[in-house]
C-alpha cells in the first residue's frame, strides 16, 4: 500500500491557474466517487480551498497512476504545461506535508486555523461519498488531531490569522482604517461570515448579501444588516469597501455592472474567492483598488512566531510518529498473530504427552490446556511487542521475518 498526492498552491501558481483546477463541494464529491472506481485506488480525498488544490490517494502496491492525468480528465484540461505548477509527494513526504498543512504551518498566512476546518471537511466529504479508506481515514484524523493540539497549546501571538484579518492589517499598514467605513460583504458562506464578523469587530458598518431564495434561512453575524444579492449594485454607491467571498462559478462584480453606477471617489474591492468573484479589469478603473487572494502574502515569519513554530513542530513530529506506529502495526500485527498461533501450537505439541499422562479428570485437563494456550499467547505477545518497543523499526521487522521463517520450515 502506498500514499501519494499531487497539489498546487499559492506558493507555486498564481490565482488564475489555481482557479482552473478548483472544485466546488458538489464537484469534489462527484470527482472522488469517480476516482475511487479506478483500478488500484483504495481510497481518495480531494482538498480544494482558496489557496490550494490537493488530490490524495492510497493505492495498492506497484500501481502506477498519474494523478495529474486523472485531474485533467475530470476538469477537461488538455494543456500539459500546467503540470509544472504541481508538486507530487509520496509516502513519508506526503504524510509530513499533511501534518504540517493541517497545523496551519504551510498556509499563506502562517498559523491560520481555517485550514484545519477545511481538512476536516474534506475528510467528511470523502466519507459521504464512500471514497476514503482506513489508511487515509486515520491519516487525516491524526493530522486534524495535531492541528487541534497546536490550536489549544500553541496560541499564535498575532491573533486570528484568517485572510480577512491579514487584509485589514495590510490596509492599516498603508494608512487605511476600516473603522466607520461602509462595507458590503457579498456571500454568506464560511469565509463571508468571517469577513463580515471581522469587519464589524473592527468598527465598520457592515451589510451582507444573501440570496433571495435563502433570505429567511441564513444567519448573519450579529450587528450586520442584510440585503438581497440582487440589490448589491443599488447599495454600491454608499460603500467604501466591498468584499466578495462566494463559491459562485461566475463573477459577482463585472465591469459592465458598474456602467452608470455612481460610487465614491475611492472604492476598495477585496476578492477572497477562487475562482475569482470580481472581474480583474475593474482594478484598472479610476478610483478603484482591487485586491485578491495573492495580495496578502506574509513575506517573512514575524519574530514573535518563532518560539510558537518550534513548539508546533514538536507536536507535529510526535503525532506523525504515532501515525507510523499505527501504520506499521497495521501490516505487522496479522503476522504477529500468525506467529503466536504457530508458537502456541508448537508448545501444545511438546507438552501434550506430559498432560496426557498427568492424572486428572478430562474437565480439569481441558481447563489446563486452555490456560496453557492463554499463557503461551501472552508470553509470545510480550516478547514480540517488547522487541518492537526496544528495537529500531527495521531491526524489528527483520526479527518478525526471522520468526516467520522458523515456522515455515
Amino acid at each position: 500500500m502506498s500514499i501519494s498526492m499531487i497539489g498546487v498552491d499559492h506558493s507555486r501558481a498564481p490565482l488564475d491557474i489555481r482557479a482552473l483546477f478548483a472544485f466546488s463541494k458538489k464537484n469534489a464529491g462527484e470527482a472522488m466517487a469517480k476516482l475511487k472506481e479506478q483500478k488500484g485506488i483504495l481510497g481518495c480525498i480531494i482538498l480544494s480551498t482558496c489557496n490550494r488544490l490537493e488530490i490524495w490517494v492510497s493505492t495498492e502496491d506497484d500501481v502506477d497512476i498519474s494523478l495529474y492525468d486523472c485531474l485533467c480528465r475530470m476538469k477537461g484540461i488538455e494543456d500539459r504545461s500546467y503540470e509544472n505548477y504541481f508538486v507530487k509527494r509520496e509516502d513519508r513526504e506526503a504524510v509530513e506535508h499533511l501534518f504540517y498543512l493541517a497545523s496551519g504551518l504551510k498556509s499563506q498566512i502562517l498559523g491560520e486555523d481555517q485550514i484545519l476546518t477545511q481538512v476536516k471537511d474534506a475528510l467528511n466529504l470523502a466519507r459521504e461519498h464512500f471514497a476514503t479508506d482506513g489508511v487515509l481515514e486515520v491519516l487525516f484524523r491524526m493530522a486534524v488531531t495535531a492541528g487541534k493540539k497546536i490550536k489549544t497549546e500553541v496560541p499564535f501571538a498575532h491573533g486570528n490569522p484568517s485572510v480577512i484579518h491579514q487584509a485589514i492589517r495590510f490596509l492599516e499598514e498603508g494608512g487605511y482604517s476600516v473603522r466607520d467605513r461602509v462595507c458590503l460583504v457579498i456571500g454568506n458562506g464560511e469565509m463571508g461570515k468571517v469577513a463580515a464578523q471581522t469587519l464589524k469587530e473592527c468598527g465598520a458598518d457592515v451589510t451582507v448579501t444573501v440570496r433571495q431564495y435563502r433570505s429567511g434561512m441564513v444567519n448573519i453575524p450579529v450587528g450586520c444588516r442584510r440585503i438581497n444579492y440582487g440589490e448589491r449594485m443599488d447599495y454600491l454607491p454608499e460603500c467604501d469597501l466591498v468584499v466578495s467571498a462566494t463559491a459562485s462559478p461566475n463573477y459577482t462584480l463585472r465591469e459592465e455592472l458598474f456602467e452608470g453606477v455612481e460610487r465614491k471617489e475611492q472604492l476598495i474591492l477585496i476578492d477572497l474567492a477562487v475562482p475569482r468573484d470580481i472581474e480583474p479589469s475593474l482594478g484598472q478603473k479610476e478610483g478603484i483598488t482591487l485586491y485578491d487572494m495573492d495580495s496578502f502574502h506574509m513575506e517573512e515569519t514575524p519574530k514573535e512566531l518563532e518560539k510558537n513554530l518550534e513548539a508546533a513542530g514538536a507536536i507535529v513530529r510526535a503525532q506523525m510518529d504515532e501515525f507510523y506506529v499505527w501504520l506499521d502495526g497495521r501490516d505487522v500485527i496479522p503476522r504477529i498473530q500468525e506467529i503466536r498461533e504457530e508458537a502456541v501450537h508448537d508448545l501444545n505439541l511438546r507438552i501434550a504427552k506430559i498432560l496426557k499422562n498427568t492424572p486428572m479428570d478430562a474437565a480439569d485437563r481441558e481447563k489446563l490446556e486452555k490456560a496453557v494456550d492463554t499463557a503461551a499467547g501472552k508470553v509470545v505477545n510480550k516478547l514480540i511487542f517488547g522487541l518492537r518497543d526496544n528495537l529500531k523499526q527495521e531491526a524489528f521487522l527483520d526479527c518478525v521475518a526471522g520468526l516467520e521463517r522458523i515456522y515455515e520450515e
